[in-house]
């Protein structure tokens, strides 16, 4: 990890290795069409009205803290996003989850249908959509999403296409609710009796984000169907 100088405006950008593949084409096809500003390096705790040299200067000791440099991993950057709220906004949006954690077993399947509180004046609200983000592809054999403006019953419901690679690659979709069905084969397994992934929700209208810890294990010890779910592990 480096430090940025701050002394002057730098723009730091890097590639992922999927982004480098896509610029690798050379075709013209690669364009940047979104971004994301987050202050994940910021301590707004050291913000001092009672400054000894005046006001001007509370927020010197935050200016002067160094940048965190680019890097292309979602655990540890930009883990804190800027958004953009309604004028007036006293509580900040949180997303919730139906379930707090995924654990599944081979062939196991669950859905994932999260709300919004403190949006748009409601307790429990669903925005026009949500973006669901699978750090790694490989651990799923179908991937089911209500899309936006479609009930989570099953209408509209469309399945994302699996990808094969033998690398880890996340998935991104857009839609009101997820189903999840995990690999049925155990290649991947290797020596590792679990395999370990998240699952990213950030909703659309809100941008409020929630991180699901996604565990599916190589054995089934017993199986049991709550709510639809079925391979669930049970302990």
């Amino acid at each position: 990890m480096g430090y940025l100088d701050n002394s002057v405006i730098t723009v730091d950008a890097i590639l992922t290795k999927r982004g480098r593949e896509l610029l690798a084409q050379n075709d013209g096809s690669f364009r940047i069409t979104q971004f994301a500003l987050g202050d994940d390096e910021v301590d707004y705790t050291l913000f001092n009205e009672n400054h000894p040299n005046g006001t001007q200067y509370a927020g010197e000791a935050i200016e002067n803290m160094p940048l965190l440099e680019a890097m292309p991993d979602e655990t540890n950057m930009m883990r804190h996003k800027l958004v953009t709220l309604p004028r007036g906004t006293s509580k900040l949006p949180v997303v919730t989850a139906n379930v707090s954690m995924i654990t599944l077993t081979i062939g196991g399947e669950t859905m994932v249908s999260p709300t919004t509180l403190n949006f748009d004046g409601s307790n429990n609200q669903a925005e026009s959509g949500y973006i669901f983000e699978i750090a790694d592809r490989r651990l799923f054999t179908n991937i089911t999403i209500a899309q936006a403006g479609t009930d989570t019953g099953g209408n509209a419901v469309s399945m994302v296409p699996r990808t094969y690679t033998s690398t880890a690659v996340s998935k991104t979709m857009i839609g009101r609710s997820l189903g999840l069905k995990a690999l049925s084969s155990t290649s991947l397994f290797g020596a590792n009796t679990k395999l370990l992934t998240t699952l990213t929700i950030e909703g659309v209208d809100s941008g409020a984000r929630t991180t699901v810890p996604v565990e599916i294990s190589k054995q089934v010890i017993a199986s049991t169907s709550p709510q639809g779910q079925t391979g669930i592990m049970l302990r």
